[in-house]
């Protein structure tokens, strides 16, 4: 299909500083072209881009699905949509209350339930409130796509000509530079190191040294603007954006057919024995 490919850094709190990030490209032959960052510094300017036509196949930075443990724990829909339109009728302090009670009522090392793609991901649980606040991502970002009636490949069907799939960018961060940090929202700890690490990542997406066997192509001014964001918004928009491509090209959008629609997956993580 030849789409327009999109990668996401989203925020639940969108503003001029901390804006919704999205790369646009496209991909041929093994190859994906940037082709230009925007900055939505509110919701209704994304979702407004949410609604243009197609066809795109996107990759969002933020979480799909909650863990089935905590959802029948707490007894709540254990069908995705019902799900989250109850999910998306609590505030933020009844997600923080409900999900803190949850956790203190577990023992040490098992705090928080997980869904099945976190361990290949290695992604945070998705009930996560603080450092990164996950829930709430969730909490914004799911009503979005639902309004704005995009395809959730493995959740929820939709314009089958504008898909939306779940990112993680720390995924494809992880394979090439180990741990190694390459990012901060705080000034103190914007150093040359974390620098240097963003240097190191763009250079292994331009060369295809990823899971993806996809190879990244920009510009020098490009190349400067993703290297000089410290906070690591616009490199992660693109390493979405190189997910989505991969899932492009991919059956069922690299969504595995025995996903738990209740969870959802992580577009490009591993999948035992195989999608």
């Amino acid at each position: 299909m030849n789409a327009t490919l999109a990668g996401i850094d989203f925020t639940s709190r969108p503003t001029r500083r901390k804006p919704i990030t999205v790369a646009l490209g496209t991909q041929a032959r093994g190859v994906v072209t940037l082709a230009r960052l925007d900055a939505h510094a509110g919701f209704d300017g994304f979702a407004a881009w949410l609604r243009e036509p197609g066809p795109w196949v996107g990759g969002f930075d933020f979480p799909f699905g909650l863990p089935r443990e905590l959802v029948q724990t707490l007894g709540w829909p254990r069908e995705w949509l019902p799900l989250v339109r109850h999910y998306a009728g609590l505030t933020r302090a009844e997600i923080r209350a409900t999900f803190a009670a949850f956790c203190d009522a577990r023992p040490a090392g098992r705090k928080f339930a997980h869904r099945a793609c976190d361990g290949p991901a290695g992604s945070s649980p998705s009930m996560k409130w603080v450092n990164p606040p996950v829930a709430y991502m969730l909490h914004a970002g799911v009503p979005l796509l639902l309004d704005a009636g995009v395809h959730l490949p493995g959740h929820h069907a939709g314009d089958p000509s504008r898909v939306a799939l779940e990112a993680y960018p720390g995924l494809l961060a992880r394979e090439v530079l180990g741990h190694r940090s390459y990012k901060s929202d705080e000034r103190g700890k914007q150093t040359p190191e974390r620098l240097l690490a963003r240097k190191d990542l763009i250079e292994a997406l331009a060369q295809g040294r990823t899971r993806l066997g996809l190879r990244l192509r920009l510009s020098h001014a490009q190349r400067d603007a993703l290297a000089d964001d410290a906070s690591g918004d616009r490199l992660d928009a693109v390493l979405c954006l190189m997910q989505a491509a991969w899932a492009a090209g991919q059956a069922g959008y690299g969504v595995p057919a025995s996903v738990d629609p209740l969870e959802g997956w992580i577009v490009s993580a591993p999948w035992p024995g195989g999608v």
